[in-house]
C-alpha cells in the first residue's frame, strides 16, 4: 500500500511540474507571438485611433465648410443672374 502511494505522489509531481512547464511553455509563446505582432503592426505604418479620429473630425469640418460655400457661392450666382436680367431689362427697355 505505501508503494502504491509513493508511486501516486510521484506521479503527482510529475504532473505538477509538467503543468507548470506547460504554462511557461504556453506564457512565452504569448510573449513571443506578441512581439512578433507589435513590431508587424509598427512596419504597416497603421495610425492610432486618436490620429483617426482627429483626421476624421478634420474631414467632417471640411466637408461642412465646403457645403457651406457651396450654398453660398450658388446664392451669389443667383444674385448676379438676377442683378445681369435686370441690367439687361432696363438696357433694353
Amino acid at each position: 500500500m505505501q508503494t502504491q502511494s509513493r508511486f501516486f505522489d510521484e506521479l503527482a509531481k510529475l504532473m505538477m511540474t509538467a503543468a507548470g512547464a506547460a504554462q511557461g511553455a504556453a506564457r512565452e509563446a504569448e510573449a513571443l507571438m506578441r512581439s512578433r505582432l507589435e513590431r508587424l503592426m509598427g512596419d504597416l505604418d497603421l495610425v492610432s485611433r486618436e490620429e483617426f479620429d482627429a483626421m476624421k473630425a478634420l474631414a467632417q469640418a471640411a466637408r461642412a465648410e465646403t457645403e457651406r460655400l457651396g450654398l453660398r457661392v450658388e446664392a451669389l450666382e443667383a444674385a448676379l443672374q438676377a442683378t445681369q436680367l435686370e441690367a439687361t431689362r432696363l438696357t433694353d427697355g
